[in-house]
Parts: C-alpha cells; structure tokens; sequence
C-alpha cells in the first residue's frame, strides 16, 4: 500500500473514508506519528491494540478536531479543564476527563476516564476534520510502533515499523518529536501523568497551582508504564561524571554515544551530540535511537539530561526506555 502525501487533498480523503469504513490509518502529528481508528467503535479500536501488541487495558488517547467533539466521548470539562483547552489546544497536551457512559470504551481501556486531545499538525487537523464530516466523532491513535518500542517521528520510520500493509499519511517529520504531556483533570486535583515538551509550568500558570504527582488512584494513562520507548539496542543512562569515566577507557562493541560530553578523539566510539537546548533534544531523541539500532548499535550510553522542568518530557523517555 503506497504512502499517500498528506498535502493533496485526495489522500486526506482517502485516509477519512477508511476511518470511517473501521480501517486503521497512520497519520502525523506534531508529537509522533499515529496510529488511528475511529473512536467510536470499539471493534475498529480493538484493531489498534492487536496490531500493536498492546495490552487491551492500555488506553488510547483520542483526537478530536475541535473542542466542541470532546462531549462525544467525555462529560462536560470542568473550569480547568476547559482554562486548559483554551490556552493549549490545539497543541501537545492530553487531558484525561470522565467519559461519557456507553462512549469509547475500548479506547479507554475500560477506565470511566478518557484521554482527548486537539492536535495542531495540519495534516492532522485536516484529516480530523474530514472525518468527522464522514461521522467519525473522533480517532483513537497511540504512537505508530510496536508495544513499547521507539516511537515514530516520520512515515519512513512507520513504514520501517508495519511494513506496506498499513495506510500512512506523510506529512513530514514531527516537530515536538515526543508524546503529549498528560493532565488528569477527571478529579478534584489536577495531576501531571505524563510530562512531555509542553514545560509544566506553563500549565501551572494557567490552573493557577502546581500540578500534583501521580498516586495510586490515577487513572491508567498511555505512554506510562515502566518499561517504554524502547530501541532494540540496550539503552544505559549515566550521569556526566559516570558517563566521562567510561569514554577514558575501551569500550566493548557495538556502544553508541548520545550525550553532550564528548568522546576522546580517536576513541572509535559512534557519538551523536545531545542538543543543548531541550526542544532541540525532544525533536531528534526518537529519530536519533531508530538511527542507533539502524546502525547496529548494541548498547547505547545517553548522558541524563540536564534539570530543570523543560527537561522533563525527554528524562521521562530515557528513564523509560533505559528500564526496558
């Protein structure tokens, strides 16, 4: 199946009708490719998790075209939900709100709360937009990649994952280059489930109070786990002194090196420099792993990003996908 360029309009159409006829279809975002169905019904969303090799109690996280469609599936948002919308959407922030009973189950992974966001790549907007004029009141779609894998930044990278069997829609390479940020506002207390480029305190400007860490009671949430974001390589994070204690001595094979420290001159080692800037960092970090395992790679050293909030989004991948 081609890869259809998301730009012409025939592709868009294309995409919406087999969304609507219950087919699955990869399309980008700004965060990371997805991979859609159609919300509403929980048998073309139970596709989803077979071909990823998903747990079916691993919600999704819905894509709506615009906040007048987040009642289709949610009860209506409350202040701070609603502040939310309003200042981010459409852009890379998750809100996880109390579902409507009877209304995306599956995509919930049976919870009573649901993930909804309003995505502001155009491709996106377009094809959500089609869609719901064919009567898709909105699309679940998790990154387009195998179950805990790297996630995907460009169609090459989901064509790389699934092969020519699956719908895609170019639209070029992602430019946040992470996952969503998520904000659980199903309960009295907003909580940061998921941080991503989004900085949180940005949010906590707009709720007016700081954001509260996840407890027991949270809802389950995509990307969350704690083994995520994986390459096939094994994925080491070392702090900067630990880091620059093993580039001054041999190396075993197969080490590649993510970091801002650089590797003595002649040392051997393949070495990608880690961006400075934090945006810059979540942008490439996906590219750049699908790079290391492309070249064979069998273990990566990444030095931990530097603190500070903006920081976030790309500590919690690493973190993730060092626990694999």
């Amino acid at each position: 199946m081609p890869i259809l360029d998301g730009r012409r309009a025939a592709a868009i159409t294309s995409a919406a009708e087999r969304l609507r006829d219950g087919g699955l279809v990869a399309f980008p975002t700004e965060t990371v490719y997805g991979l859609g169905a159609r919300a509403d019904r929980d048998t073309s969303t139970a596709a989803v998790f077979a071909v990823k090799g998903r747990p079916d109690d691993h919600p999704l996280i819905v894509h709506v075209a615009d906040p007048a469609a987040v009642t289709e599936f949610a009860e209506e948002p409350g202040p701070v939900a609603r502040a939310l919308m309003a200042r981010f959407w459409p852009g890379p922030l998750t809100l996880i709100l109390r579902r409507r009973p009877g209304r995306g189950e599956a995509a919930a992974g049976g919870q009573d709360t649901i993930g909804l966001r309003l995505p502001s790549h155009p491709v996106a907007l377009a094809l959500l937009q089609e869609a719901a004029r064919l009567g898709v009141p909105g699309v679940a779609a998790p990154s387009a990649n195998r179950f805990g894998r790297v996630s995907p930044t460009s169609a090459r990278h989901v064509l790389g994952e699934f092969g020519e069997g699956l719908l895609i829609v170019d639209g070029g390479d992602c430019e946040v280059g992470i996952e969503s940020a998520i904000v659980d506002c199903s309960g009295a207390t907003p909580t940061l489930l998921r941080p991503g480029a989004l900085d949180r305190r940005e949010i906590e400007a707009v709720i007016g109070r700081p954001l509260a860490a996840p407890g027991a009671d949270s809802p389950r949430a995509s990307g969350t786990l704690a083994s995520h974001y994986a390459p096939s390589a094994r994925l080491l994070l070392l702090d900067t002194a630990s880091l620059t204690a093993m580039l001054a001595q041999p190396a075993p094979p197969g080490v590649a090196v993510y970091s801002r420290v650089v590797p003595p001159a002649g040392c051997g080692l393949r070495h990608r420099p880690m961006p400075a800037d934090a945006g810059a960092a979540a942008h490439e970090l996906f590219a750049a792993l699908r790079e290391f395992d492309a070249g064979g790679a069998t273990l990566v050293w990444v030095e931990q990003p530097p603190p500070g909030p903006e920081w976030d989004g790309v500590r919690d991948r690493l973190t993730r996908a060092a626990a694999a």
